[in-house]
């Protein structure tokens, strides 16, 4: 069984009535990977943007194993110390993470960021020494379209990201670093300038199943039409 765990901050968790793209990797794996597999993880609601707590079950599609390690408001600051735990208790073999938008936005610069990432894969591979991890850069939201000290963080947290990666990965224990959808954009994949709609959720879902499977040849391709 492979076991693959969603970390993320609030565009994985998604909110009440969304299908999240956590949903369309599973539907990708159904369709695409050969053996049984499941999403696992610590936690399974979306976010009540009415209560503006983590207690909403109303997926678009509730029928689908909604494990996963994510909220909103959360980064790599407050992933790192509970991810080895949640490796632990679900027996994670693939960790999907998309992190620090919010860090750079509300706790900590791109440098100390890249010390949380490095903190994260140590808690991971500590309590599974053979996991795999595939790490997304951060989307630049809106934000980034008018603050020009944030988008720097951001260009450089990312560059960072990719040297931190190379840095870590290791055969037994490999990291990957998934491509940006280079068609995503915060104006058509997104309602908020930020969070994706279900042609965001579709890209994000795209960018880690294409790693996955240029890398270590697992399930399939995502469909075109879909990313």
């Amino acid at each position: 069984m492979l076991r693959i765990m969603p970390v993320g901050d609030s565009m994985t968790i998604g909110s009440a009535g969304e299908h999240t793209w956590r949903y369309w990797m599973w539907r990708h794996l159904q369709a695409t990977h050969d053996g049984p597999f499941a999403l696992v993880g610590p936690r399974e609601t979306l976010h009540d943007t009415e209560t503006d707590a983590p207690t909403s079950y109303a997926y678009a599609d509730p029928d689908f194993p909604r494990g996963h390690l994510a909220g909103w408001g959360e980064g790599w600051l407050h992933m790192a110390p509970l991810i080895g735990g949640a490796v632990r208790e679900t027996g994670a073999d693939v960790l999907l993470v998309s992190l620090g938008l919010i860090d750079l936005g509300f706790y900590t610069n791109a440098e100390q960021t890249t010390e949380n990432v490095r903190a994260f894969v140590a808690g991971a591979r500590e309590a599974n020494p053979l996991i795999r991890l595939v790490l997304l850069p951060v989307i630049p939201n809106i934000r980034a379209r008018t603050d020009a000290a944030f988008a720097a963080q951001v260009a450089l947290f990312n560059d960072l990201l990719a040297k931190t990666v190379a840095d870590l990965d290791e055969p037994r224990s490999p990291l990957l670093l998934a491509s940006l959808p280079s068609s995503y954009d915060i104006h058509t994949d997104t309602y908020d300038g930020t969070h994706p709609n279900e042609s965001g959720e579709h890209k994000i879902a795209a960018a880690f199943a294409d790693a996955m499977y240029q890398a270590w040849d697992l399930a399939g391709p995502y469909p075109a039409e879909c990313d």
